[in-house]
């Protein structure tokens, strides 16, 4: 009961005082939870004013033996961390037995991207005679024309795209905001969607300012634009284990390969560190890599 005590603050912490999304909240009180069922398993219940060091590193060792991947294990720690964290500023601790504890060196992987060719077959599948085709290409266009986390897509406001101006406001992690392009593309068919099809609709109290809707007039899921995503591709006869974020990755990588600057796309992704958005110049040198074996005479 203390432990659920304790997460229950620190759940109210990261939402009230941190800002952080809901999805952000849910994943550091998994990763806490996680930890507190091995306590009381296998370190007797110990309080969480009693947890040292010690007991992190057998933490550690048990996910280890489970075959646990060391990025699960460096975000279980980075959770544990900001739980101790916040009982420091409760002053229920004085301590932050997680601080010290090193995270396990990970090999960082290179998304998956999409070619131009491979989004244009995806697009090309799309029904649009159905009441949702209209909807399912504004939601591709946008992903991949604004490089939208799918919280952010399924959170857009109509009061948050200026089509005079071209740009839309995001509303991204920890509620920060952010100011993208609207291109032409995207913005012809998310036109096309709200007069043709959401203008039409019966929309539900409380939704009225969203942009995408399911056919009850409701905001959509993430689980929803996951299902719109993955159908497409299967359709469009793509290997790639694709989600809605390869259509974010994709929209980096294009603008990279394509000369942008990456102060630029930092901003435009709405990463605050230079260092996340640095990962797209790998995957240019990969682009690059592979187009010298193709076409250099003496590769």
């Amino acid at each position: 009961m203390i432990w659920k005590n304790y997460i229950t603050g620190f759940k109210n912490y990261l939402l009230l005082e941190r800002s952080l999304s809901n999805n952000s909240v849910e994943a550091y009180v998994r990763d806490v939870e996680q930890f507190s069922r091995f306590v009381k398993n296998e370190l007797n219940n110990l309080s969480p004013k009693k947890i040292e060091q010690s007991h992190i590193r057998l933490f550690i060792k048990h996910l280890f033996d489970l075959g646990v991947a060391e990025t699960t294990q460096a975000r279980l720690i980075s959770g544990i961390r900001a739980f101790y964290k916040y009982l420091m500023v409760e002053n229920e601790v004085d301590f932050n037995p997680a601080e010290l504890i090193q995270m396990p060196r990970t090999t960082r992987k290179l998304p998956q991207v999409l070619s131009v060719e491979e989004i244009d077959r995806m697009v090309s599948c799309i029904d649009l005679s159905s009441p949702e085709g209209h909807r399912n290409k504004a939601i591709i266009e946008m992903l991949y024309g604004c490089g939208l986390r799918v919280s952010e897509l399924t959170e857009l406001k109509l009061s948050d795209i200026f089509f005079e101006e071209d740009f839309i406001r995001v509303i991204g992690k920890g509620n920060k905001q952010r100011i993208v392009p609207l291109g032409s593309v995207a913005k012809k068919n998310v036109q096309l969607y709200i007069t043709h099809y959401r203008n039409h609709q019966i929309i539900q109290p409380g939704e009225e300012d969203i942009v995408f809707l399911n056919r009850r007039g409701k905001r959509l899921t993430r689980v929803m634009v996951f299902t719109i995503v993955k159908n497409l591709a299967q359709k469009a006869g793509i290997q790639k284990k694709v989600s809605p974020h390869t259509f974010r990755h994709s929209f980096a990588t294009h603008l990279i390969e394509g000369g942008a600057d990456l102060r630029a796309v930092q901003e435009m992704l709405g990463h605050e560190s230079i260092t996340t958005t640095e990962i797209y110049t790998h995957l240019d040198r990969e682009f690059l890599r592979s187009a010298i074996l193709q076409f250099h005479p003496h590769k």
